[in-house]
Parts: C-alpha cells; structure tokens; sequence
C-alpha cells in the first residue's frame, strides 16, 4: 500500500479585470482519459513517459546523452507551446516537469528546446539551404580607428577574495571573488569595466576528462571552475588602454539559479552591485582596499561598463535597470545607496528570458553566428525590444559574428586553454552530416584564438565608445560597415537602433502595409507567423517568450516572383526625418542568397515621391542549425528628397520596390539617420515586478486571491500583461497603463476549496513593456497547493493463476476517487524461485505495446523492459494491469512472473509487496 502524491483545485485567474469587467471565467476541468500505453490515440514518444515519485505526476525526458550545464533553458514544448521549464537530475540526462492540470490528451507533439534548439530531434537540412553554398560577407573597409590595439599602460593583476553573501531565495552564500586587471601608475581616475561570466559547471575534479558538476561548494576532492578568469585576455587589453578591471566569480548562483522563477537575473544583479559597491567603499577609503586595488589606478564609479557573458548579459542588465530603478526591497540582495553610473552594457552571446532590456543604458550585443548555447541569439531582444520604450537617444548596437560559437569568448569555457574539461558548444554529431558553416574547419568557422581577439577588440570599441566618448569607434558599431583589422579575419556585420536615429517606419502600432505581408514574429498559425515552422533556421528578431502568441512584435515579409511591385509602409501618423542624412533600414534575406536589390522611396503628406536609391542584401552564411535569418543595416542619402522638395518633416509612408527577378525579404524598421552620438540620460519611469503568492485551497467556500504586482518608480507608462491559462496555455492580453503605487494591474484569482486529492495550480500572468516603463521580474502569480490527503493506492491480484491462453490480471486501486489522473509505475521483476515467464509465453502484440520490444530472441519476461505506468482517470477507483498469455505445444513445468510497485527510478517501494503470477501448462 502506498499514498498517491497528486493535487488539484479549481481556481480561475480572470484577464477582465484589467479591463474593468466585474466577471469571473470557470476554469475548464480535467477530463477523462485512459490507460497510458502505445495504444492510445496519443502515445508519447521515444524517450517520454509520465512519471512522479510516489503519485505526483511529472513529465519526464530522458536524453540520449547529458546535455551539458548551460546557459539556455531548458524547455518543454507541446504543440509549439511553452509547457514548462524543467528540473534536471544529477545525470544530466533525465529532465522532469510537474503537469499540474495537464491532461495526458494536451501532451502532443511534445519537442525539448534550448533557445529554440531542438535536443531531442537533429535538425534536418536535407534540402532548402543545402541547395546553396554558405559564403563568408565580403570584408568590409578598415575604420579609421582600430580599438583592438594595446595601448601604453603598464598593468597590475591580482584578486580579492571577500566573505560570501547571502541573496534572497538562495539557500547557500554566494562568494564574493574577482581577478583585477588594472592600469598601475595612472595619474587620475580611471573608468571601471566589470565583467560576469555566464551559467557554467561550478566544479571539476584534477586529472579526469569529464568529471564536472553543478554543485556548490565543492565536494572534496574536486576544485571550483575558474569561469571569472576566462575574460583575462580581454582584462588586459583594457587596462592597457587605461581602464581598471574586474572580473567576478558567480558559481554559487550557477549551482542554483535552476530554482530562481527568473533564472538568477536577479541574483547577479544583487551580486555585481554587492561588488560595485565595495568598490565605491575603497574608493572613498583606499587604505581599505584589497591589495590589488591599492596597487592599481583609482576607479571612476562615474564611469562603469557592464560586460556580461550568457545568463552574465541578463544579469548585467538587471543590475543596470536596478541602479536607475530600484527593485522591491525583498527580492534584492544590496540594498545600499547606488555611488556609480552605469554608461553602458557589452552583453556577450546574451539570454534575456524576460525580454526587459534597458532603454536608457547603451548596450552592444555580441551575437554569436555559430552559438551552440544560446542558439536563438535571444539577445536581440537588448536591441529591438528597446525601440519606443522611452526617449531613443540610447545606442543600442548588435554585433553579428560570423563563425563564432558560445563559449570560446571566455577561455577557461576553451578546450586546451581550460583549467577544467570544455567543449566546443556547438556540437557535432559523427552520425550526422557536417554542418557547412559551423562545423570546425569549414571556411566560415572562426578558431577559439580568433574568435577571442575579436570578442576583445569589439568590448573595448563599447569601452571606448561609452566610457571615453570617441565618437570615431562608433562606425564599427551602428551599422555603418567598417571593420576593425584587429578583429580579423573574422566576418563582423553590425546594425543599430536609438543614438541620432529619428522618426522611425515600425511595422507596430498601427502602420499599414500594401504590397506585402504584416507578418508576426510569434504565432502558432503559419499564415500569421513571420516564419514557418518548417523554416531551417531561425531568426534573432523572432526568438520565443512566454507565450505561443504576442502583440506587438511584427515584421513586413515581402515575397515576389517577378520585379516591380512595390511594398508600402504606412505609419498611422507622418514621420519626420527632419535632420537626418540618410534613411537606415534593417532588412534580412533568406541565409545562403545573394543579389536581392531593392529601389526605396518615401512620400510626403502632399503627396511627393522621391526615389532615394538603391539597396543590395545578401544572405548570411547559414543552416539548419543556425540563427541567420538577421537584419542587416542597409543606408541610402535622404539628398534626393531635398532635391524633389520633400516635406521631411511629415513623411508618409515607405516604400520598397524589388528589382531582382524574385526573392524573399524581411523589413524590421527604417530610421532617419546621422552620425555622432547622442548624450543620454536617464528618463524616470515606473517600474513593473510581478510577485508571487502561495495559497492552500481549503476544504469548502470560495476565496478571492490578488497576483501580487509591485508598481514603483516615477511617472506613467504603458505594459503588456498576459494572463497565461494554466489548464490550456492560452494567453489573453490587454495593454494597461501603470503609475507608482497604483493597482493597474489587478488580477483576482478564485479559488474554490474542496475535499478532493488534486493539483498545484499556478495562475500566473507576464508582463512587458511598451513604452515609458521598465519591468523587472517579468512573471509570477498565485499558486494554489492542494491541501487534501493523499489517496490510497494499491496493487492486488485478480486472477494470478490462469493456464496457458490466460489472461493474468492485478488491480491498481485507489480508496477514493480522485479529481486528477493519476499514474503509478509497476515494473515486471526477475523470479527468484522456479521457471521465469519469457517473452514467447506472452502476446506478441502485448509485448510490442508496452515494450516496445519483440519475442526473439527468447528471454526471461523481466529482461523486456517492462516498466509500465497505469492511469487511474478522474472519478474511477481503479485499473486492471493484464499480461495476456499464449498457449504452446512444450510439455513444461509452471511458470511464473513477479510484480511490484515502484518509484520514479523504476526502483520497487520499500516495505511494498511484490506479487507473483503463475502460469500452468494446459492440461
């Protein structure tokens, strides 16, 4: 006998609130289903099962080799749909997801994704992009200054070690260690650069080949990973420009930010904070300092750049966003004055879970071509996600690199510079073709050494950009086309939006299009979404978020099999372009093309057209594996409307009218342009973070829940809030206006109690911006815990000695229906005693269903693979587990079975009964 673990309840999250509607919609309940097996209209795929340790029902994944500690999630999809982000187990291989409400009919087309890359299915390029030949962009003129270059500084290297801190939801401090790499003898203060590595493996044991782990501290035996001294090289250049550098360790968030809701972005805010403010202390106090510090040049805490690398780049983010706008006091973990500036991000292979980037902080985001990890190159998002938010004078620039892969931008990630055992990121398969851009050796594929002397020269064009203020870098940044000969020979493509761009044709917020397709980024309908999903590859601008469906983000897709009709795109409002020189488009074409051209034209509000010249895009080198499907920053002199006496103040649409005989193309956006840079500041904006509140369900009567929503900051600004179904997935949204201390946001959960054994239910909503805001922690809710006894769950024997042609049969009971299905596991188990049943005694086709296996050759029934798992539905007391048998001709002694109850791990319950079924020859 044992106790089902599994929970339900009836609760309803209701979106009309926000609209101002007063009523409440009825969750929809689970319905009846039957036993799981290979015969149902659904059945789970190689590798899938639904699992639970004692009764509480989790979907669980079993990989056919570790999938290595990481910085992308990952995440269980179903239908395309955002299921859950799973726990990983110790192996590395075995992933589980709590179902709640789930029903076993909603579990179809199930897919393991990680950025969008599939880790339970190869990609397949078979055909599309393998008809055409990857080739390496042209090689773009030098710019006139080359940041890549060492400078005269002398430098000064050390660490500091500091007692760990404790940040909210962390069980274990966190350490408080960094390496310095600082100018030594510099006259004044000098810009401070700080550095965070990404989500890594935290330990490794000396002299094994794999021996790695997450845990944190180290076991005996095993040392830390030194992930914080991988950027050395980077560290030195800088400081031998005159900039002080610290790179610090985060090992104890990597060993568990797998139970943060936001992934630990949080946490390595509170973290770089913790170390900024230190480094404000020694400044104010240089007796004080670590040795290292003393040593080096005084810090400028006025002028700080941010450098994070993968979960590092999120993180870096938050801790930017919470220096201009302060988090809840309970979800930080540094709580001081803020005594720095923060003028800048450099974001490296980047995730941004939440997709909340920083308006007013200018960023560069370094986009990996061949990115192993993060392989949707979410970071995108730190650029287009920032354009309308606020005031546009921010630079935030994308830095597409071709052939680079995760985490060859950090040396101790480096296979044969590493300390611990590293890997390439972006893994190949023996079994499988090579991939014709990322594989190593293939023309477009960058060596670690190259890749991390461009990785360098480009952090120090950002430092030199937002720290020093030499407008000269800039063109190697905004989409200009000029290389840095330091960076070479890598491929460096870049675009940009916000600095002195203007005006702006976004295919958002009301614009009309003619001539093409207002096209959405994310969609589960093929004729809506921007791209198919049998598209090979992806693209960086349509990287997934919470939901299978969002507002708000859309392209203009343009399709022609013969020149000359034009694409027109028509804001709901004139634009001006009013002291721009040049209108800077970012446009993408299908990876692997070349050739595609383009005449661009714009009208005034009188009406008069001139046509400002032409534009040519080729394709990026890509495959099946990659995220080529990337804007590229094409520019046409805005000359030719001055010359027609062009209105440049009201300028009503724009137009694209394909030249080349057919093809394929994306438009993001259009911008007015014009060099320099733009001074920045800071607009004051409220704050949005979403809480979460844990609730019993009672035994009778319905009760009221609010989702807690924090709404801080200054002044009003517009969100997006989704409230996510938790029994469907589906999401509804409304657009809220939000002021500091108001309850804008204002989402009831009705809670129902009730006597019967069910689910944890989360009803959560996610929230982002859309203009004057800034969200912090993007997602919560009100879960809602079962509070029932478990039921009671038995195996008991029906018919356990039949003859040959029989069918043996046990029952699996519950003393009381339930609302929810439940699963348990029973495993057939070697005889001890006597003759064993073997696979030829049995159905054939029974073997096949719940096996998968055959007959042949003859074996003992146990070495089969019998670890079934039985679906009692809601409402039902119980469910027969029958083994059909098969008579034969053999004269032979009575045979047997043995059964048992088991646990997650196929292990039989201790203390549990094991029952025995015999098989008599037939008389």
């Amino acid at each position: 006998m044992i106790r089902a673990r599994r929970i339900c309840v009836t609760a309803v999250a209701v979106l009309a609130a926000l609209a101002g509607s007063p009523g409440l919609a009825q969750a929809e309940q689970p319905r009846e289903s039957g036993l799981l097996s290979a015969t149902d209209d659904n059945p789970l795929p190689p590798g899938w099962r639904i699992g639970g340790e004692v009764g509480a029902r989790e979907l669980v994944w079993r990989a056919p080799k570790a999938v290595p500690m990481g910085d992308a999630r990952v995440e269980f999809r179903t239908g395309g749909r955002l299921l859950g982000v799973p726990k990983s187990a110790k192996d590395g291989r075995t992933f589980r997801l709590a179902l709640d409400e789930t029903r076993p009919e909603q579990l179809r087309d199930l897919q393991v994704t990680a950025a969008g890359r599939r880790l339970d299915a190869a990609a397949d390029d078979t055909h599309e992009s393998g008809s055409r030949v990857p080739r390496m962009p042209a090689q773009a003129p030098a710019n006139g200054v080359d940041p890549g270059k060492p400078g005269s500084y002398r430098t000064v290297t050390g660490k500091y070690d500091l007692a760990p801190v404790r940040l909210p939801g962390f069980d274990t401090p966190v350490e408080m260690t960094a390496e310095v790499v600082a100018p030594k003898g510099a006259a004044g203060s000098r810009p401070l650069a700080l550095f965070l590595h990404g989500r890594h493996f935290t330990c490794y044991k000396p002299g094994s080949e794999d021996d790695v782990n997450g845990d944190w501290p180290c076991a005996g035996g095993y040392k830390p990973i030194p992930s914080h001294l991988g950027y050395l090289r980077d560290q030195r250049l800088l400081a031998s420009q005159g900039y002080v550098t610290v790179s610090i360790s985060a090992n104890g968030i990597n060993a568990q930010d797998s139970e943060a809701e936001d992934a630990g972005a949080q946490a390595r805010s509170s973290l770089v904070r913790q170390h900024l403010a230190r480094w404000a202390d020694w400044t104010a106090h240089p007796s004080s300092a670590p040795a290292v510090v003393r040593q080096a040049a005084k810090a400028d805490l006025s002028h700080v750049l941010l450098v994070g690398h993968s979960r590092g780049g999120e993180g870096v983010n938050r801790a930017a966003m919470d220096s201009l706008y302060p988090p809840p006091a309970a979800e930080d973990g540094y709580r001081g004055p803020v005594r720095w500036k923060v003028r800048g991000t450099v974001l490296i292979g980047p995730t941004i879970f939440g997709q909340n980037p920083v308006a007013d902080v200018p960023s560069v985001t370094l986009l990996p071509g061949c990115d192993g990890d993060v392989s949707d190159l979410q970071g995108e998002d730190f650029v287009d996600g920032t354009r309308g938010i606020s005031r546009g004078t921010a630079l935030h620039s994308a830095v597409y690199m071709v052939g680079a892969n995760h985490n060859y931008f950090n040396s101790e990630w480096t296979p044969g510079e590493a300390v611990a055992p590293a890997e390439d990121d972006f893994r190949t398969d023996p079994e499988e073709p090579a991939d014709p851009v990322c594989t190593p050796g293939a023309a477009t594929r960058l060596t670690a050494a190259q890749q991390h002397r461009a990785g360098a020269t480009y952090i120090a064009a950002a430092a030199r950009l937002f720290l020093a203020g030499d407008d000269r870098v800039r063109p190697l940044l905004d989409g200009s086309g000029r290389r840095a000969p330091s960076a070479d020979p890598a491929r460096v493509l870049t675009h940009a939006v916000g600095g002195r761009r203007s005006g702006g044709f976004l295919p958002d917020g009301g614009a009309k299009v003619t001539g093409a397709r207002l096209c959405s980024a994310i969609d589960p309908d093929p004729a809506v979404a921007c791209l198919r999903p049998e598209t090979l590859g992806s693209s960086p601008h349509f990287a997934s978020w919470e939901t299978e469906r969002e507002t708000g983000r859309s392209a203009v897709d343009l399709k022609w099999s013969a020149p000359g009709r034009a694409a027109r795109v028509t804001p709901a409002e004139p634009l001006s372009l009013r002291g721009a020189q040049k209108l800077a488009l970012r446009v993408f074409v299908p990876p692997n093309t070349t050739g595609t051209t383009f005449d661009v034209s714009v009208t005034d509000s009188s009406n008069r057209r001139a046509k400002l010249g032409s534009v040519r895009v080729d394709g990026l080198p890509g495959s099946a594996h990659t995220a080529s499907y990337w804007a590229q920053e094409v520019r046409v002199p805005l000359s030719a409307a001055t010359r027609a006496g062009l209105d440049l103040r009201r300028v009503k649409s724009l137009e694209l009218t394909p030249r080349s005989r057919t093809g394929r193309a994306w438009l993001m956006d259009a911008w007015g342009w014009a060099p320099g840079t733009s001074a920045v500041k800071a607009a004051t904006l409220p704050r949005v973070d979403v809480g979460r509140t844990i609730v019993k369900e009672g035994d009778s009567g319905t009760r009221t829940y609010r989702i807690p929503v924090e709404i801080s900051g200054r002044g009003s600004g517009q969100v997006r809030v989704y409230v996510l179904d938790p029994d469907g997935g589906r999401a509804d949204n409304r657009l809220v206006t939000v002021r500091p201390g108001s309850d804008a946001i204002d989402v009831p959960v009705e809670v129902k109690g009730d006597t019967g054994y069910g689910d944890d239910v989360e009803h959560d909503i996610a929230v982002k911006a859309v203009r004057n805001a800034v969200v912090g922690k993007y997602r919560g809710g009100v879960t809602v815990e079962n509070d029932d006894p478990e039921p009671v769950i038995t195996l008991s024997p029906v018919a356990d000695r039949v003859t040959e042609g029989g069918t043996l049969t046990w029952r699996l009971s519950v003393d009381a229906p339930t609302a929810v299905d439940l699963y348990e596991p029973v495993r057939v188990l070697p005889v001890t005693e006597g003759t064993e049943l073997s696979t030829k005694d049995v159905d054939p086709q029974w073997l096949k269903e719940w096996s998968g296996d055959v007959p042949d050759p003859e074996r003992p029934l146990s070495d089969a693979h019998l670890w079934v798992w039985l679906n009692i539905p809601p409402g039902s007391t119980g469910v027969d587990f029958v083994v059909p048998t098969v008579r034969d001709q053999v004269a032979e002694p009575a045979e047997s079975l043995r059964l048992a109850l088991t646990d997650r791990n196929a292990e039989p319950l201790p203390g549990g009964p094991v029952l025995t079924g015999t098989v008599l020859d037939k008389p």
